[in-house]
């Protein structure tokens, strides 16, 4: 493949999961070695064998999972390997530290030099890795799928540190699957598909429904489409529900919410604001303090999780940690709640062809791509991971869904694939919970919205009162 980037420019590389974004990137950045193929780095030919070999250049790179040390402060991080000394070999802690606040200041980094990283936000996160590719001297800072894990507000704060860092005269890679995005944030647009460039293009000159056909070949369906619900009879009822963090403060304070069959409920609400700790506490992972949970008719306040899970599937956050054992098989994966019941164990003996026939059979239900049920779930893209995370927690038949985050990191194929099978669901009559920081989507799927606000639901929307513009001003606490 081809790829032409400009100083001063902001260059999209758009592509499903799987396409070879990144994969072309770390190859640019020295960490995977080329086979073939020339690059040339402002006019000249680049010999790339290491990442060293690229920081020398001026090439930076901020990965999609971050490369940081949560224990040593920011300056520490920023500085690793790149000491600042003073008199006998002694770091300069100090003069470090005013380097990266003057960094900071002029491209809008904010961050607190002596913080300690594993205190920051997933969006501060990301600007410490920022700050460290200039330290270093980038003047090309590539960004893999930089949003996937930011607030509306982060990301909006990125995309004005993008756009300073263009006017200086920088030039951004900017990775993403996210259409939107692009269309606001690049002035050229390259779209991958199986490891090829199918096109090269700029914002004025096409529309997300070209982009995505570009990036799967065939034509998407950007928008959700579902019918109206048909709620029935109340499955989740959570009441004055109290819930603390690791540190014993209230982040779940007073929480009265109820689910029926039938409908999607979406909690919106900025990420930080008891959203996690709520569904921890639904869950069983995180003790409740005060308040009740019932499902159906039954009292799970005090149950153990593994007993909830009778009666409730979980797509979790982050499917890498709660959702999947990547080093396990796709069919492991999918029995993980229930690999010691029948009909997957008689006994203490796991009956191993009923374990693949069940894999073989949820493959196909739910298009997961891969050689075989014996492939390792890390091996997989992460649409079709988490096709293996869907696939289990529907096919347990529960009354109650609880999806959280359920298509961050995926790409625009992906994401259709697991709206369509949740509102399928719902008309169904399975009740669905979903926790989500894409405002979107869950303006897209909610047939109710509840904005959570410093740990409590502040105002449930509905039908025609399920507004945009209100939502936002309730999730920053001025509704």
């Amino acid at each position: 493949m081809d790829l032409v980037v400009d100083w001063g420019r902001v260059h999209a590389l758009l592509g499903e999961n799987g396409a070879g974004k990144s994969t072309l990137m770390n190859v640019v950045y020295g960490m995977v070695t080329r086979d073939a193929g020339e690059i040339s780095f402002d006019g000249r030919p680049a010999q790339i064998d290491g990442p060293q070999d690229a920081i020398k250049l001026g090439i930076g790179m901020v990965h999609q999972h971050f490369m940081l040390i949560p224990r040593l402060s920011v300056v520490e991080n920023i500085m690793l390997g790149r000491e600042i000394v003073r008199g006998a070999g002694v770091i300069d802690i100090d003069r470090a530290a005013r380097t990266v606040s003057e960094l900071s200041a002029r491209y809008g980094l904010e961050v607190d030099p002596r913080a300690q990283v594993g205190d920051l936000t997933v969006g501060l996160q990301q600007r410490v890795e920022i700050v460290k590719a200039l330290y270093r001297g980038a003047r090309l800072l590539i960004l893999d799928e930089p949003t996937a894990a930011l607030t509306p507000q982060e990301t909006e704060g990125l995309f004005q540190i993008v756009r300073s860092l263009v006017q200086e005269g920088a030039a951004v890679i900017f990775i993403t699957h996210k259409l939107a995005e692009v269309m606001v944030v690049a002035d050229r647009i390259t779209v991958m598909r199986r490891g090829k460039v199918v096109g090269t293009t700029a914002p004025n000159a096409t529309t997300q429904a070209q982009l995505a056909q570009m990036m799967v070949g065939r034509s998407v369906l950007l928008r959700v489409d579902k019918g109206p619900a048909h709620p029935a009879d109340a499955v989740l009822q959570i009441h004055d529900l109290v819930v603390q963090d690791d540190r014993h403060h209230a982040v779940v304070e007073g929480v009265n919410l109820t689910v029926r069959s039938g409908e999607i409920v979406g909690i919106a609400g900025v990420e930080g604001n008891g959203q996690n700790e709520l569904v921890e506490s639904l869950l069983g992972t995180r003790p409740v303090r005060a308040g009740r949970v019932a499902v159906g008719r039954r009292d799970i306040t005090r149950r153990s999780t593994r007993s909830r899970l009778r009666w409730l599937s979980n797509v979790p956050a982050d499917r890498h940690r709660m959702g999947l054992i990547l080093e396990f098989s796709i069919a492991d994966n999918l029995v993980l709640s229930e690999f010691d019941r029948p009909p997957y164990a008689n006994g203490l003996v796991r009956l191993l062809r009923v374990i693949r026939d069940h894999a073989l059979e949820l493959m196909k239900a739910f298009d997961i791509r891969a050689q075989s049920p014996e492939q390792p779930a890390g091996s997989l893209s992460g649409g079709n991971q988490q096709k293996v995370v869907l696939a289990r927690e529907l096919s347990a038949q529960p009354k109650l869904l609880i999806a959280s985050q359920p298509t961050r990191g995926l790409d625009v194929g992906s994401i259709e694939f697991v709206h369509s099978r949740l509102v399928s669901q719902r008309d169904k009559g399975l009740a669905i919970l979903l926790v989500s920081s894409e405002l979107d989507e869950v303006l897209s799927l909610a047939d109710r919205v509840a904005v959570m606000y410093r740990g409590k639901i502040v105002a449930e929307l509905e039908g025609a009162g399920i507004d945009r513009d209100k939502i936002g001003l309730l999730m920053a606490g001025a509704g």
